[in-house]
């Protein structure tokens, strides 16, 4: 798109329709000490063909992730995405459109939202499911107003390791009043949260005051939590559970519902969502029909018409833009209808087998990466823990050194964890060297050789 300016004459008439004679009156709030009050230091315009070329040179010294091996992980995953869904989600009646308040109109984004939501209660266990949200890390934290509504109880314990991005995020929630948030220690032994916690987690829900228990598995370590022993602390103490999860490998692990949860969400990225820099995606949200009136967000249920046709409309509406203000139980919140769309059609033309088969893939190459960097004495693993397709290894050297080397080579090798967030460690709170490492499907038998290879090499 290209920029068309106003005129003179336009910039005057705008000016007077707002009472104003010149532009510097707009401005007359802003004090005048951090006003830039001199000219942009920029050259001189170029023409069309000069930009284009310009930006292109620009765009060139990225490095894109095809060109690369990614063992990337940490919430963003390097998925095959069928040519299939950016074909459907590209058609003008999906990609132009936005809300469908308008169920006459809007049947077919309707009906897709509404599979949509059957996929995601089929992977999850869940009895109902939202439109979609944000992100994984919203989710998280609207399941955790969700909890303070339903039990009329103000505080959340929050694992130490969920993502930290995901913690950072309930935390600043906490911050403006909604809730009061405790947080685990993050440094967990062993890597997990739960298994051999019970009692350290139970007593941090003491009090009876805690309106959920909020963990991830696999979490930010790529460790599986134990997530019925997590239901059964939270429910002794009349409190929720509200699991996150990866969506992708609900192929394979059982469904968190199944093992107890009362809310369950996470990041759809790895649904056919491509990685785009780090999004968007959409956040996918949950939860028992028991608490289905609290949910944030929008939901659409299937009905049938005056004529008796099947029908699909938005049902219990509680946003601001339906209901009083103070009454709705989300007025920030909105599904990624585009992103969640994606992910119907990649759950759509994968199926059963073949959402099976990927997550299998998954987690038997994490596996073998995983012997394969031990073998090269370069890292040492910090617990014994079940994980899926990613991990978590400590590097005998320097990790920034040795992520920089592998770049270069074509690699990227893991994620550092103290990236994410310096207190992000093993049992002794130290992260520094710590990496962590994700394998999907794309991931080759020669790629991990020659990954292994090169890290044993340096």
């Amino acid at each position: 798109m290209q920029h068309i300016p106003v005129t003179c004459e336009q910039r005057e008439a705008m000016l007077r329709s707002v009472g104003c004679s010149e532009m510097s009156e707009l401005f007359s709030d802003v004090p005048d000490e951090v006003r830039l009050n001199r000219p942009l230091e920029i050259e001189g315009g170029l023409g069309e063909m000069e930009l284009v070329a310009h930006v292109r040179g620009l765009a060139d010294a990225n490095e894109p992730a095809s060109g690369l091996v990614s063992f990337a992980g940490a919430g963003c995953y390097d998925h095959y995405v069928p040519s299939i869904v950016d074909h459907v989600v590209r058609r003008p009646e999906f990609f132009t459109a936005y809300t469908p308040y308008q169920p006459e109109v809007s049947q077919g984004t309707l009906q897709a939202i509404y599979e949509y939501q059957s996929m995601i209660c089929a992977l999850t266990g869940m009895e109902v499911a939202n439109a979609s949200m944000y992100d994984g890390a919203t989710a998280l934290t609207e399941a955790a107003l969700m909890a303070c509504r339903v039990t009329r109880r103000q505080r959340v314990v929050c694992a130490g390791t969920v993502h930290p991005e995901w913690r950072h995020t309930l935390a600043t929630y906490a911050a403006a009043g909604n809730f009061d948030v405790t947080f685990l220690p993050p440094a967990a032994a062993g890597g997990v949260a739960i298994a051999g916690r019970e009692a350290e987690v139970s007593s941090a829900l003491e009090g009876g005051d805690v309106a959920a228990l909020l963990l991830s598995s696999p979490n930010i370590y790529g460790n599986l939590e134990d997530v019925a022993a997590a239901a059964r602390v939270a429910h002794d103490a009349g409190a929720l559970l509200a699991a996150g999860t990866n969506p992708l490998l609900l192929g394979v692990l059982e469904a968190p519902g199944i093992q107890g949860a009362d809310i369950v969400v996470g990041e759809g990225q790895p649904l056919g969502n491509a990685m785009s820099f780090g999004g968007p995606a959409f956040g996918f949200f949950a939860c028992r029909e028991a608490h289905m009136r609290h949910m944030p967000g929008r939901l659409v249920g299937k009905t049938v018409d005056l004529d008796g046709n099947r029908a699909f409309v938005l049902t219990l509406s509680t946003r601001e833009q339906h209901i009083r203000r103070e009454k709705a139980t989300s007025n920030i919140c909105s599904n990624q209808a585009l992103c969640a769309l994606a992910a119907a059609v990649y759950l759509s033309a994968v199926g059963r087998e073949g959402l099976v088969a990927t997550a299998t893939a998954c987690i038997e190459k994490a596996h073998y990466l995983r012997s394969r960097l031990l073998e090269t004495g370069r890292f040492v693993a910090p617990w014994e823990a079940p994980f899926a397709h990613e991990f978590a290894l400590r590097y005998e050297g320097d990790v920034a050194a040795m992520h920089a080397a592998l770049f270069d080579r074509g690699f990227v090798a893991g994620v550092p964890l103290s990236r994410l967030d310096p207190m992000v460690g093993d049992s002794s709170g130290n992260g520094d060297d710590l990496v962590l490492f994700a394998v999907t499907e794309k991931r080759t038998r020669a790629e991990m050789d020659a990954f292994a290879e090169e890290v044993g090499a340096l």
